[in-house]
C-alpha cells in the first residue's frame, strides 16, 4: 500500500541575484502575491514574478539608491522613493514613468497607495508625511507632527484615514478629510517599524523594535492588548484576509496571534532571516527577505497553521483554560464603510494652500524623459502586464506553490512546524493502518497490549495506564453484568491509601517550603525545595515565581536551571510546560546580561562583586548550553510542545 508523503509546512521557494549591487528594498504585490519588486543601490527598480528566475522589467530614472517601494492594489502602478527624497511612479502596463514627485528633503522611508483613489502617501527621514495626487502630479497636503523618521504608512480600508509609525515611538492616526491629527497612540518604548489596519474592524496593529505587537481600538482610541513575547524586533505584520488572526514576521520565524485575549496560536520556524514583506495568496503566505544582492522567497502553508478557531500553541500556563479565544467577529467593534464601487474616490481631501501644490516644470519633464522601463523578458512581460483577456490580470491567479516532501527526522535543516494528527502518524512504523480508528489513542481501554506514552498530557479525560476493568472483579459468567456494591467499592478503594500518603507528603513538603519563604527569601525557599528532591514541589514553586517575573534574580538561575533540565525531560506535560515557561523568562531577562558580562574585558584591580557575578554567569552559561541540547532534540515535536521548544531554540540561538 502506498505511503502518504508528508510535506513541509514552510519551505524556501527560490533565491535570485536581484541587483548588481546591494538590495535596499523589497515588496510583494498584495493583489496576487505573485509579483515581486526590488530596489537596489544601483538606483534601479526590478520587477519579478515570484518563483521565476528572470527579471521581467527594470525601471530606471532615480539617481540615488532606492529606499522604499510600494505596488498599488491592482498591481498596475509602482512607486519608488530614493535616498535623495525624490519619488517616481511607473505605469507597468505602459512600461513608462508616470509621475516624478519631488518635495521631501531626505530619505523616503515609507510609501503607500490609497485603496481606491489616485493618491500616494510618503513618509520621510525629514519627519514629514506628504499626500500626493498622482493624476495632477502635486502634493496636496503635508502632515507634520512626528519628531523622527516615519517608517511605515497605511491607508485605512475605507480610505478616510492614514496611520503612520515612526522612530519617535509613536503611532499617529490622521484624518484625510479634515487634514489633521486624529489621535496619537503612545505605549511603545522603541521605534515603531510597521502598522497595519484590520481588513474589516476598527482595529490597528503596530510592531516595534521594543519587541512587542500592540493592538489599538480605533473607536475608543485605547490599547486592546499587547503581546510582549517577541524574541527580536517586529519586522512586518499582516492580518489574515478574513481578519481572524495576525501574522507577525521576524527573525527566522512566523507567529500567529490573537488579540482578544492576546495569545500566540502558533510559531512556525522559517529560515528567512530578516523578513521584509508578507503577502497571502491561495491560502499560502509568501515572505521575502534580502541579504546583500540576493532576494529569497519563502512559502508557509496556512492550511496547516492554527488560527483563532484552534487550540492556541505556545507557552500557556496550566491555570489558563485551553479554550478557543473570543471570536473577533463584527460584533466586537465597528466595521469600515467602503464605497460601493472600486472606482469611487474618497471623501473630499483637504488641500494645502496653492503654494503647497506642485505644478509641472521643464525639469520634471526632463526627469521623466530620462526615466525608462527596460523590458528584460518580453514573453513574461506580455503575459503578465498585457494579457489578451483583461479579466485575467497578472500576475495571474495561479495554483498554490507545490509543497516539497518533509525531510527525514533529525536531518531537517530548514525549520518547519510539523503538522498535526496525520503527519505525526506517518512517522510511525505502522504505515499500513488504513482506518484512523485503529490508531492507538493516548489512553486506551482495548484488549491490545498498551504502551505508556512518552508524554502524559496535563489535561485528559481518562487516566493514563489504567482501565476500568482493572478495578472490577473478574466476571465468570459473561451474562452477569451487575455487581455487588461492596465488591465494587472494595476494588475502587485499592490504592487509595497509597495516594493519600503521597498527597499528604507533598502537602507537608510545600508547607516546609512556604515556611522558609515566610521567614527568609525566595532563594532559600528554592534551595529547600531542591533539597527535598521532589520535582512536584519544584514545579509548584516555579508556577508561583513565574507569575511574578520581578522575583527572578541571577542567584535563582543557578539553582533553577539544573531543575529545568530535569523538567524538560519529564514525561508529564505540566512539568514540561512549567520548565519551558521558566526557561523562557530566564532567557529573556538574563541571557543578554550573561553574554555581555562574559564578553566584557577583565577589570583592573580587585572587584569582588564583579568576580562573583562573573562566576554566576559562567555557571549559568554552562547550564544553558546543556539545556540547549535538550531543546534541540525536542524542537521537532508536534503540537504545543513543539511550538514551545522551537520558540526556546530561537531564543537560545545566541549560544551557538
Amino acid at each position: 500500500m502506498a505511503v502518504a508523503v508528508t510535506t513541509k509546512t514552510a519551505w524556501k521557494l527560490q533565491e535570485i541575484m536581484a541587483h548588481s549591487s546591494n538590495v535596499s528594498s523589497v515588496v510583494l504585490g498584495k493583489g496576487s502575491g505573485r509579483m515581486l519588486a526590488t530596489g537596489g543601490d544601483d538606483c534601479r527598480v526590478n520587477i519579478w514574478s515570484v518563483s521565476k528566475p528572470n527579471c521581467i522589467m527594470s525601471l530606471t530614472g532615480h539617481t540615488s539608491p532606492i529606499e522604499s517601494l510600494q505596488v498599488n492594489p491592482n498591481e498596475k502602478l509602482i512607486v519608488a522613493g530614493s535616498r535623495s527624497g525624490s519619488i517616481r511612479v511607473w505605469d507597468l502596463e505602459a512600461a513608462k514613468v508616470l509621475r516624478s514627485l519631488p518635495g521631501h528633503k531626505a530619505n523616503i522611508c515609507s510609501l503607500h497607495f490609497h485603496p481606491f483613489g489616485s493618491f500616494v502617501a510618503s513618509g520621510s527621514l525629514d519627519t514629514n508625511i506628504k499626500l500626493w495626487d498622482v493624476r495632477r502630479k502635486g502634493c496636496i497636503f503635508t502632515f507634520k507632527g512626528h519628531t523622527e523618521a516615519v517608517r511605515c504608512l497605511r491607508f485605512s480600508p475605507d480610505g478616510k484615514w492614514v496611520a503612520s509609525a515612526a522612530d519617535d515611538h509613536t503611532v499617529k492616526l490622521w484624518d484625510l478629510t479634515a487634514g489633521k491629527l486624529m489621535f496619537e497612540f503612545t505605549g511603545h518604548t522603541g521605534p515603531v517599524n510597521v502598522v497595519e489596519f484590520h481588513p474589516n474592524e476598527y482595529l490597528l496593529a503596530s510592531g516595534s523594535s521594543d519587541r512587542t505587537v500592540r493592538f489599538w481600538d480605533l473607536e475608543k482610541f485605547q490599547v486592546v492588548s499587547c503581546i510582549e513575547e517577541e524574541a527580536t524586533p517586529v519586522r512586518c505584520v499582516l492580518f489574515n484576509p478574513d481578519g481572524c488572526c495576525l501574522y507577525s514576521g521576524f527573525q527566522d520565524s512566523l507567529r500567529v496571534y490573537g488579540w482578544e485575549p492576546e495569545r500566540c496560536f502558533d510559531v512556525v520556524l522559517v529560515n528567512w532571516g530578516k523578513v521584509a514583506d508578507l503577502s497571502i495568496s491561495n491560502n499560502q503566505l509568501i515572505g521575502v527577505s534580502f541579504a546583500q544582492s540576493t532576494v529569497s522567497s519563502f512559502v508557509v502553508d496556512l492550511s496547516r497553521v492554527p488560527k483563532s478557531d484552534s487550540i492556541p500553541h505556545g507557552l500557556i500556563r496550566d491555570d489558563q483554560p485551553l479554550v478557543p479565544p473570543t471570536p473577533t467577529g463584527s460584533s466586537l467593534r465597528r466595521i469600515y464603510d467602503r464605497p460601493s464601487t472600486s472606482c469611487s474616490k474618497p471623501q473630499r481631501v483637504k488641500h494645502n494652500s496653492e503654494s503647497e501644490r506642485h505644478s509641472p516644470s521643464s525639469e520634471d519633464d526632463r526627469d521623466e524623459k530620462e526615466s525608462k522601463a527596460e523590458i528584460q523578458n518580453q514573453e513574461d512581460y506580455k503575459e503578465i502586464f498585457q494579457p489578451k483577456n483583461a479579466i485575467c490580470r497578472t500576475p495571474p491567479r495561479s495554483e498554490p506553490f507545490p509543497a516539497p516532501p518533509e525531510d527525514e527526522p533529525g536531518t531537517a535543516k530548514e525549520a518547519a512546524k510539523p503538522s498535526q494528527a496525520v503527519d505525526v502518524q506517518t512517522s510511525l512504523p505502522k504505515q499500513e493502518l488504513p482506518d484512523p480508528v485503529q490508531r492507538p489513542p493516548v489512553a486506551s481501554s482495548t484488549s491490545l497490549t498498551r504502551t505508556e506514552p512518552s508524554v502524559i498530557p496535563a489535561a485528559r479525560n481518562e487516566p493514563i495506564g489504567l482501565k476500568a476493568s482493572d478495578f472490577l472483579p473478574a466476571v465468570k459468567n459473561q451474562s452477569q453484568t451487575e455487581l455487588v456494591d461492596e465488591e465494587a467499592m472494595s476494588q475502587i478503594r485499592k490504592g487509595h491509601e497509597t495516594m493519600c500518603v503521597v498527597l499528604t507528603s507533598r502537602h507537608k513538603n510545600l508547607d516546609a517550603v512556604r515556611a522558609v519563604w515566610s521567614i527568609s527569601d525566595i532563594k532559600n525557599s528554592l534551595d529547600s525545595a531542591v533539597a527535598i528532591n521532589d520535582l512536584s514541589v519544584v514545579v509548584d514553586l516555579l508556577n508561583i515565581v513565574n507569575q511574578k517575573p520581578s522575583l527572578w534574580k541571577l542567584d535563582l538561575c543557578t539553582i533553577v536551571l539544573p531543575q529545568i533540565e530535569k523538567l524538560l525531560q519529564s514525561k508529564y506535560e505540566s512539568y514540561v510546560q512549567t520548565g519551558c515557561t521558566s526557561l523562557k523568562l530566564i532567557l529573556q531577562r538574563f541571557l543578554p546580561l550573561i553574554t555581555d558580562i562574559l564578553a566584557a574585558p577583565p577589570s583592573v584591580g580587585v572587584d569582588i562583586s564583579r568576580e562573583e557575578r562573573l562566576h554566576k554567569c559562567k555557571l549559568c552559561y554552562k547550564q544553558l548550553k546543556n539545556i540547549s541540547n535538550v531543546v534541540k532534540n525536542k524542537s521537532g515535536l508536534s503540537g504545543r510542545h513543539g511550538s514551545a521548544f522551537r520558540e526556546l531554540l530561537l531564543l537560545m540561538a545566541v549560544l551557538d
